[in-house]
């Protein structure tokens, strides 16, 4: 048992002591493992008050085998033998009180824990009624006027009465430890059995997480040794395209054209379908989320209200998409078209190809035209008739589609130049990312650079796999 499980026992069967339930106090005092000496004093103390004289006995030998200094434990066990009619014993604990004493007058035990003064008169006075029971009367009479020579005021009428009834060679009164004084635990080690709290509950200041009331500790986080530091990825909140709205649910992706958002985010609308999906602008990243995570807000307002707290309750259920929607769909038909169409007689062409992505052209634009801005030569999926020509008449096409809207397919071929100017890139650390457009990849891996986002972002291929990623963990291959 460890000493605070001993501590905390032992100051238990005091209170009961004091509370007067010695029975409750003893049953405790019993279940301590390895007892030290003062307990067992306690323990024998009580079997004593309750008359049970052999356990008061076994229970004083256990105090005096754990400290044979103890003094008061050698005169309990005295009193306890001459309960016992053994006055020869009983004598022999006395006198080896009095050794203990050595000399004084008096031990105070307050000091540890027991607020009792062992006298040497009151030693003295039952040695010589101990010598009396044995028929040593004279030996009892020269006991008494020893303990003149250790007496106090208080006691003085005491030993007077006890050499009187000497010379009358009657038996005196026996001095008893009082009742219900026990050896109590250290107050301060009692003190600190109760838990306190020293730092106070946490509070959180400042987080980059709206609403954050999580003040505990976060598992660490892998760290890269020595590698670079993530570009910073603001939020961008300006007056974009589409209708503000705020997050209210964390989104996972399952699609690549699907976005990652968490509560609080804002996030701009651009088409809602009727299959409740939204297509929506987040960080200047396109994607879609279901439209009834989001809830409209403000934006006005947002510059000085706070994001509202998410409420205190599960998602709601992933709704179903239809097939082959995408990010840039117009699924909801009523919609008018000035989400994705400037005002100005413009058109949008909306090109599928490993990603799909939307221009804004004049509407004289044409194949030549195309081919410059980097988007190759392009073919229709549908048929061989559609396919987009060199000598295409463009104007003639935006005439045929009705809303503006004009989806093609590429059908790109890679060059079968002796050279390829493709440049390629090695990842000097890895990274890895949750977000669907992001890029994985480990130290070491080969990339092939495909454009430049910005200055800290890339988009590249590796493995098979085409996303984003941050400029400073890559560096590019010279070739000699």
């Amino acid at each position: 048992m460890s000493f605070v499980d001993t501590l905390r026992l032992w100051d238990e069967a005091v209170t009961c002591v004091d509370k007067e339930d010695l029975s409750e106090a003893l049953r405790i005092f019993l279940s301590i493992e390895e007892p030290n000496s003062k307990i067992c004093f306690n323990m024998g103390c009580l079997h004593l008050l309750k008359e049970d004289l052999d356990a008061a006995e076994k229970a004083f030998d256990n105090s005096i085998r754990k400290d044979e200094h103890l003094a008061v434990a050698f005169f309990q066990r005295g009193i306890a033998f001459y309960k016992k009619n053994k006055y020869e014993e009983s004598l022999g604990d006395f006198q080896r009180a009095f050794k203990a004493l050595r000399g004084n007058q008096l031990i105070d035990y307050k000091a540890l824990g027991l607020r009792y003064k062992l006298y040497a008169c009151d030693v003295l006075n039952n040695m010589a009624l101990a010598e009396a029971e044995l028929g040593n009367w004279e030996t009892a009479q020269e006991n008494l006027v020893k303990a003149l020579d250790y007496k106090i005021e208080a006691k003085l009428n005491a030993i007077d009465k006890a050499l009187q009834s000497t010379l009358k060679q009657k038996l005196f009164k026996l001095v008893e430890f009082p009742s219900k004084v026990l050896f109590k635990p250290n107050k301060h080690y009692v003190a600190e059995l109760e838990k306190k709290d020293y730092l106070g509950k946490a509070k959180v200041v400042a987080s980059v997480v709206p609403a954050d009331e999580f003040s505990g500790f976060a598992p660490l986080q892998p760290q890269t040794e020595d590698g670079p530091t993530f570009p910073k990825e603001p939020e961008v909140i300006r007056a974009l395209e589409g209708d503000p709205h705020t997050v209210l649910f964390e989104f996972v992706p399952e699609t690549s054209d699907e976005l990652s958002v968490v509560p609080g985010n804002i996030v701009f609308v651009l088409q809602r379908g009727d299959d409740n999906w939204a297509s929506v602008v987040f960080n200047d990243r396109r994607g879609l989320v279901p439209y009834n995570y989001l809830e409209p807000l403000e934006l006005a307002s947002k510059q000085n209200e706070e994001i509202r707290k998410a409420p205190n309750q599960k998602p709601p259920t992933r709704p179903h998409r239809k097939p082959g929607l995408t990010p840039f769909e117009d699924v909801n038909k009523d919609r008018k078209s000035k989400d994705l169409v400037s005002a100005d007689d413009s058109r949008v062409i909306k090109i599928h190809h490993t990603f799909s992505f939307a221009v804004s052209v004049p509407a004289e634009f044409s194949y030549d035209m195309l081919i410059e801005k980097g988007l190759f030569s392009l073919s229709s999926e549908a048929d061989e008739q559609s396919a987009i020509r060199d000598n295409t008449d463009m104007e003639r096409m935006w005439q045929q589609p009705s809303g503006r809207w004009i989806t093609l397919w590429c059908n790109t071929k890679e060059p079968t130049s002796e050279k390829s100017h493709d440049i390629q890139l090695v990842a000097l650390h890895s990274y890895k990312s949750s977000n669907p457009e992001d890029l994985n990849f480990v130290q070491g891996d080969t990339i092939t650079l495909l454009s430049r986002v910005n200055q800290d972002w890339l988009e590249g291929q590796c493995s098979g796999h085409t996303g984003i990623f941050p400029a400073s963990f890559v560096e590019e291959i010279t070739t000699k």
